[in-house]
């Protein structure tokens, strides 16, 4: 889709994870240890316990839980892997800031592959589903990042004009899936670089 490039973005849409809360698995990597599980880094579990159906919406938390459980020899019970698969978010501050400022001037949206278990706790703990003005999450889209059909549904929920929106987000097929539909795209790294994204595209961050 080709759209004029030379707009200012008043819609910024904020990707969750490694953007607003990093992961922090050692709960979860430790807990699966214990019980046999040679498993040292996040990626080691999640590939291997069908994340992509639960995040799109097609294996319940239970189903997944019953998946990271029999991932250990000795499987822990449910009610452990429930509480380490949970227990793996690390805020950002500077960023729930940044949103917090941007929302004062511009429609601010999350846009964000989760599954239901991890937003039920991202609402509890950190109410993210008050920081902006709406949220998309791939377990209730039924679709996840960085396939169209997502970007597609926010467009016509959150009401978005392409050449008007910018998409923060760490992973680059997703910021590039966005890009090819005429939005503009910010691959996040830390704040301080967000930022000066955001200023270089007319954005105030104040």
């Amino acid at each position: 889709m080709n759209t004029p490039r030379d707009a200012v973005p008043h819609n910024v849409v904020f990707d969750i994870g490694w953007v607003l809360v990093h992961l922090a698995p050692a709960p979860l990597l430790t807990l699966l240890r214990e019980h046999g599980a040679g498993v040292e880094r996040l990626d080691e579990v999640t590939s291997r316990i069908d994340l992509h159906e639960h995040e799109s919406g097609r294996l319940d938390g239970a189903g997944l839980l019953a998946n990271i459980a029999r991932l250990a020899p000795r499987e822990p019970t449910a009610e452990a892997v429930a509480a380490a698969w949970i227990d793996m978010f690390d805020p950002q501050p500077a960023m729930f800031a940044l949103a917090q400022r941007l929302r004062r001037r511009h429609r601010v949206y999350l846009l964000s592959n989760v599954g239901d278990l991890h937003w039920a706790e991202l609402r509890r703990r950190f109410a993210l589903h008050e920081l902006g003005h709406d949220v998309i999450t791939s377990f209730e889209a039924g679709v996840m990042k960085p396939y169209a059909g997502i970007y597609e549904q926010a467009e016509r929920r959150f009401a978005l004009q392409p050449e008007s929106t910018v998409f923060i987000d760490d992973r680059a097929e997703n910021v590039e899936a966005v890009r090819q539909r005429g939005w503009h795209g910010i691959i996040h790294v830390n704040h301080d670089r967000t930022v000066a994204a955001l200023r270089a595209l007319g954005v105030d961050p104040e």
